[in-house]
């Protein structure tokens, strides 16, 4: 047996570099590149291997710096998904803190199901220097470290106590990044000395290596089954989700919609898959849903589910499907998700699916009525968002109608990246999507941050799109510092920070819900009240942004953030365009609920009237049997 003496980390770059995926014979890079930020536990192990891949060329792993351990996480997330999951980046941190800013990070990819491979640094294997500075001693156990955490939040977790070990959980690792039922966050734990100790390597271990992500056939008798409960149906209703789109089944749903003429909603993560405007397209569906997606899905007898997990904003927290005689079909490559909601599973691919079920379908559409009900529905929405964009706030201008002028200005392969606060709801409501990368929200873990270190990922996904981070004040001031990155990549990418001051979604939910906005507004503390609720902060977002190194524009009406935006989209690097909106709204009308438990018992009249209003809409929730 041929072997080459290395250290843990130098085999280990060495490995990931020759790592491919593969599927409909298109081969790619499955770790293109190692995002880091070193520090004592990784700056001489895999600082030190990544260094002399680059310097000696034996390896082609690129080294890309972040600013923040969580951004980097959130870069290769975002990246993942504008690459179908076929590709994802490492991401390597020091011991201790370092390590541990990555596990917001690991749970928000495990959430959303998209892969990222994280190697934090551990402690000692050989305890010989114990307690090394900044190691958590735990009493209940001399192998426990904090990165113990990330094993709640992980889809695989292996700890790399000797270094013979990296050859079985790194392939381990490869197989779970490769598998679209298991993928999500995989950490791999290093220990600083294991990193930097030699071993006799095969070189087989580093050979090339195609993981081939294959398309599960449905099963014809599943086929059967499903077709049969969508036969009898008489107001069908399709809910596309992230699974469609990464599947890239968007020409076999649009063809399968048109033919049967089921309308079609879509989920955060689904929407794109069939164009905004398609005849069969009804919008976003559940707590922030369309008029015509909630409407439909009220009355729908038969719900036809394409790659989506069915979360509570989907389902409007099991309100929306509110026919009592409903029936689901599943369509998704993981059981776990196709038998939800006591469904007739199809378990498989989302196109193989699609194109089984048109075949069994071939000779069956609705009826012409509720084709026509279908149409009119969406002519009522489009009057609804109209009215939105169009709303003539003053003397700030409503974020919706930010919206609507983002929507006139960006092409149709424009990439809109948001995360978390009052604009996702808005979004689902009010985006035109036609294309499926389109629409970049991340709404599974609806993490605040993730915004603009997801505009790099997306950006070095695909170069050749023009992406927008959608971001707010609340956001920005928690992770703004990939703006640094963007700038140092030479990456060109828009931030259109919508500064409000203070938290627009929860300080509305909050008012909803009885607690009258309570800690939702930046504000200085008044020394009467001892509140937070006096003068508004000077904070200074855009000064901020141009000290990042980044271009800023600001626009001080609709009609300037047109102008602006035009003139970013214009620009070779970074630019920020900066505006500020009204607090409180006017937003989008609601059609749906979401599920927030008020106190039960409270000695404010705005939380008890507020629970009247919460018993009152819990008696339309129910398990769908």
């Amino acid at each position: 047996m041929t072997t080459v003496r290395l250290t843990t980390a130098q085999a280990l770059v060495r490995f990931l570099a020759n790592q491919y995926s593969e599927r409909d014979g298109q081969e790619q890079r499955l770790i293109p590149g190692v995002w880091g930020i070193f520090g004592h536990g990784n700056v001489a192990g895999i600082g030190q291997a990544l260094l002399q891949a680059a310097v000696t060329q034996e390896a082609d792993l690129p080294y890309y710096l972040a600013r923040n351990e969580q951004g980097m996480v959130h870069a290769s997330v975002a990246y993942a998904k504008m690459r179908d999951r076929l590709a994802t980046f490492a991401c390597t941190a020091s011991t201790g803190p370092g390590s541990t800013n990555m596990i917001t990070g690991a749970a928000l990819a495990t959430t959303n199901r998209i892969p990222v491979l994280l190697l934090p640094s551990d402690m000692f294997a050989t305890r010989v220097a114990e307690p090394v500075l900044q190691q958590l001693e735990d009493t209940r156990g001399g192998d426990v470290t904090v990165n113990d955490a990330f094993r709640a939040v992980s889809k695989y977790f292996d700890r790399i106590s000797r270094p013979e070990q990296l050859i079985p959980a790194a392939l381990a690792a490869m197989r779970v990044l490769t598998d679209p039922v298991e993928t999500g966050a995989v950490t791999l734990a290093l220990p600083q000395d294991v990193q930097a100790e030699a071993y006799d390597w095969s070189v087989a271990f580093f050979r090339r290596r195609v993981w081939h992500v294959g398309r599960p056939v449905p099963e014809p008798s599943a086929v059967e089954r499903a077709a049969r409960l969508l036969r009898n149906a008489r107001k069908p209703l399709i809910v596309a989700g992230g699974g469609a789109v990464y599947s890239g089944a968007e020409t076999q749903l649009r063809a399968f919609a048109e033919a049967t003429g089921i309308p079609v909603a879509d989920t955060h993560a689904g929407k794109g898959a069939v164009p905004w405007d398609h005849p069969c397209a009804v919008g976003g569906i559940g707590s922030t849903g369309s008029y015509a997606a909630d409407e439909l899905a009220k009355e729908a007898d038969v719900v036809l589910g394409i790659g989506t997990r069915y979360s509570d904003f989907t389902t409007a927290s099991h309100t929306v499907f509110a026919n009592p005689d409903v029936a689901f079909v599943n369509l998704n490559v993981a059981r776990l998700d196709a038998v939800k909601h006591s469904a007739e599973p199809l378990v498989a691919d989302a196109r193989l699916g699609i194109e089984a079920l048109a075949g069994a379908l071939a000779d069956w559409e609705v009826t012409p009525e509720y084709r026509a009900r279908t149409r009119r529905l969406i002519a009522r929405t489009r009057e609804i968002e109209d009215g939105c964009f169009t709303v003539g706030h003053g003397p700030l201008p409503a974020q919706t109608e930010i919206l609507g002028a983002l929507n006139d200005v960006l092409g149709d392969r424009d990439v809109v990246i948001n995360a978390a606060g009052s604009m996702p709801g808005d979004l689902q409501q009010l985006w035109r999507a036609r294309d499926p990368k389109a629409y970049h929200v991340e709404y599974a873990y609806s993490c605040m941050g993730y915004e603009i270190a997801a505009g790099v990922g997306a950006k070095m996904a695909d170069p050749s799109r023009e992406v927008v981070v959608l971001v707010g004040d609340g956001s920005y001031l928690m992770m703004a510092q990939e703006i640094v990155t963007m700038v140092s990549e030479g990456l060109k990418v828009i931030v259109v920070l919508v500064q409000n001051h203070g938290f627009a979604s929860i300080g509305a939910l909050s008012q909803a819900l009885g607690s009258q906005r309570f800690g939702t507004k930046y504000r200085y503390r008044d020394g009467t009240s001892g509140q937070l609720d006096g003068d508004v902060l000077p904070v200074d977002l855009a000064a901020n942004a141009s000290s990042l190194g980044a271009d800023v524009l600001h626009a001080a009406s609709v009609d300037d953030f047109r102008t602006a935006m035009e003139k970013a989209k214009g620009a070779s690097r970074t630019t920020v365009v900066h505006v500020e909106t009204d607090l409180y709204g006017p937003n989008p009308p609601a059609h749906g609920w979401w599920d927030v438990p008020v106190g039960q018992t409270s000695a404010l009249d705005s939380t008890r009237s507020a629970y009247e209003t919460y018993a009152h809409n819990k008696h339309a929730q129910r398990h769908y049997l």
